[in-house]
C-alpha cells in the first residue's frame, strides 16, 4: 500500500530545498512585481520543474558585466557629440535651428538615455510592405562600394534568404567588405552549410550570443531583435522585417504578412552604424572606426531623425522612455500599431490618461497571431483600454507585424521594438524617431490604410465575451512574463 504521508514529507522537503531558495533569488533581483509574482506562482505550483524552468529561462544576470560597451572607439566620439548637442539644446540653439521647439523634451531624453544624436541631413523612405522593402534593400546592396553591414534576428534559409546570400557573396568578390550578425535563437534554422558557403567566400558572419550548454542559462534571455542594414555608412535600413519569405508570401494559417520598414539616407545611417559597431565589437572584439565607416556628420537640411537603441547594454529602457515621453506629451492623437500588446504598467497608464483626456487614441493589433500566448496576453489588456476610451482595432487581412507609433502631427517612431515588456526590458532593439510633419502625414495615411483592413472592437461587445475566453486571457497574462 502506498504511503501518502511519506510522499508528502518528501514533497515538502523538496519544496523547501528548491522553491524557497529560488523564490528568494527572484525577489532579490528586484525585477518588476508582475514578473516576480508570475515566477513565484510557478515555483509554488510546480516546485521541481518550476525551478528547472526558471534556471533555464528566467534568470537575469548582471547586465552591465555581461554586456560591456567599454573599449568601442566609435562610442567615444558619439558620447562627445551627444554632450555637445545637449549643451546646444540647453541653449536652444540646435532646437531653434531645426525648428523643433515642441520636440525638445523627447530629443533631450533620447540624448541622455542612449546617446541618440539628432541628425538633420536625412532622406527617409517609408517602406510599406515586404516586396517594396526587399526591392529597396537589394538595390542599395547592389550599389555598395566599401562595406555592407547586416544585423538580423531572423535570417532564413529560404528563397529571399538565399537570394541575399548570393548577392552578398557577389559583392564580396567585387571587393566590398561584408559583415553579418544573426541572432543565434532567431536564426536557429540556418544550416552549417549556409554559414560555410558565406565564410568560404570571405563573408564575415557571426551568431549573436550562441546558446550552448553550459552557458545556455545565462544567454537564452538576451536576444538580438534588431533588423539593421548599413551600406557605406550612408544608407541604412531599420524596421519590422526580418529576412524570410513570409514577409513577401505570407504564412500558412495566417495569410498575408503585413509589415513596415524604413530606408534612411544620410547622417541617420551613420548613427545606425554605431549600433552595429557596438554589437560587432561585443562578438568579435574588433573595432570599426574611421571615415569609411563613419562619414562626418553634417548640418545639411533634411528630415530630423534620432536613432535610439535599447537593450541589456544600456543603463536605461531608452525606447520605452521615448514612447512614454511622446504619449504623455501628446495634445491631439496617438496612433499605435504593434503585433504584441503587452506593455509595462507605465505605458498602459499613459495611453489611458491620453484617452481620458479626450485625445484620439487608436491601437491596431492582429486578431490572428504567430504566437498563441502573446495573442491571448495582448487580448488581456483590451478591456481596460476600451474602458478608458482607447479605440482598439483587430487587423483582418492576415497578420500585422508592423511596429510604429505616431503622436500628433510631428513625432513618429518606426523600428524593431514591439510594444511589449520583452522588447522594452530584455531584447536588443533599435528604433528611429522622426520629427517632421510631412513624414507624420505619410505615416498617418499608412495607418488609415491599415485601418481599412480592421474591425473595431467595442466595449460592450468585448465585455460580453465568454468565460472561457477570459480564462485564457488571464492565464496568458500570468505566464507571459516568463517567455
Amino acid at each position: 500500500m502506498f504511503d501518502w504521508s511519506q510522499f508528502w514529507n518528501w514533497f515538502y522537503l523538496i519544496f523547501l530545498i528548491t522553491a524557497i531558495p529560488v523564490a528568494l533569488m527572484i525577489i532579490l533581483e528586484k525585477r518588476s512585481p508582475f514578473k516576480t509574482a508570475a515566477w513565484i506562482l510557478v515555483l509554488i505550483l510546480i516546485p521541481i520543474f518550476g525551478m528547472i524552468f526558471y534556471l533555464v529561462f528566467g534568470q537575469e544576470y548582471r547586465k552591465r558585466k555581461m554586456f560591456s560597451r567599454r573599449g568601442i572607439k566609435s562610442l567615444k566620439e558619439l558620447r562627445r557629440l551627444s554632450a555637445e548637442q545637449l549643451k546646444n539644446i540647453d541653449q536652444h540653439k540646435l532646437i531653434s535651428q531645426a525648428g523643433l521647439q515642441s520636440e525638445s523634451q523627447i530629443i533631450r531624453l533620447l540624448l541622455n538615455n542612449s546617446d541618440s544624436l539628432l541628425t538633420t541631413g536625412n532622406v527617409v523612405h517609408l517602406l510599406k510592405d515586404g516586396q517594396q522593402t526587399f526591392d529597396y534593400i537589394i538595390k542599395a546592396i547592389e550599389k555598395a562600394r566599401h562595406h555592407i553591414h547586416m544585423e538580423y534576428y531572423i535570417f532564413a534559409n529560404d528563397k529571399i534568404g538565399n537570394k541575399l546570400k548570393d548577392l552578398l557573396i557577389k559583392k564580396r568578390k567585387e571587393g566590398v567588405e561584408v559583415r553579418v550578425i544573426v541572432d543565434d535563437v532567431g536564426s536557429w534554422g540556418l544550416t552549417k552549410r549556409f554559414f560555410k558557403e558565406l565564410i568560404a567566400n570571405d563573408v564575415e558572419i557571426r551568431p549573436f550570443m550562441e546558446v550552448r550548454f553550459p552557458r545556455f542559462t545565462s544567454r537564452v534571455n538576451y536576444r538580438n531583435h534588431r533588423k539593421i542594414i548599413v551600406i557605406d555608412g550612408k544608407v541604412g535600413f531599420v524596421g519590422g522585417l526580418n529576412i524570410a519569405d513570409r514577409y513577401i508570401e505570407g504564412m500558412k494559417g495566417l495569410g498575408h504578412w503585413r509589415d513596415t520598414h524604413l530606408q534612411l539616407n544620410g547622417d541617420a545611417a551613420t548613427t545606425l552604424q554605431v549600433i552595429f559597431a557596438a554589437d560587432w565589437y561585443f562578438i568579435t572584439k574588433q573595432n570599426l572606426y574611421g571615415f569609411r565607416y563613419f562619414p562626418p556628420l553634417s548640418d545639411a537640411p533634411g528630415v530630423p531623425v534620432q536613432i535610439s537603441a535599447s537593450g541589456p547594454d544600456y543603463s536605461w529602457k531608452s525606447i520605452e522612455q521615448g514612447f512614454f515621453s511622446a504619449i504623455a506629451g501628446a495634445h491631439k492623437k496617438v496612433y499605435l500599431v504593434t503585433p504584441y500588446l503587452m506593455p509595462p504598467q507605465e505605458l498602459i497608464t499613459a495611453l489611458k490618461t491620453a484617452a481620458l483626456s479626450q485625445l484620439d487614441v487608436r491601437i491596431i493589433i492582429p486578431e490572428k497571431s504567430d504566437a498563441t500566448i502573446s495573442k491571448w496576453c495582448s487580448f488581456s489588456y483590451v478591456e481596460e483600454l476600451l474602458e478608458a476610451g482607447v479605440r482598439i482595432y483587430f487587423y483582418q487581412n492576415g497578420f500585422i507585424h508592423s511596429k510604429y507609433l505616431l503622436v500628433d502631427d510631428h513625432i513618429s517612431s518606426v523600428g524593431t521594438s514591439n510594444f511589449d515588456f520583452r522588447s522594452f526590458e530584455t531584447n536588443f532593439e533599435a528604433n528611429a524617431f522622426i520629427y517632421q510633419k510631412e513624414f507624420a502625414d505619410e505615416l498617418e495615411q499608412h495607418f488609415l490604410t491599415d485601418l481599412k483592413n480592421c474591425r473595431e472592437i467595442k466595449y460592450q461587445e468585448w465585455h460580453k465575451r465568454s468565460l472561457f475566453f477570459k480564462v485564457r486571457e488571464s492565464l496568458a497574462h500570468i505566464i507571459s512574463p516568463m517567455f
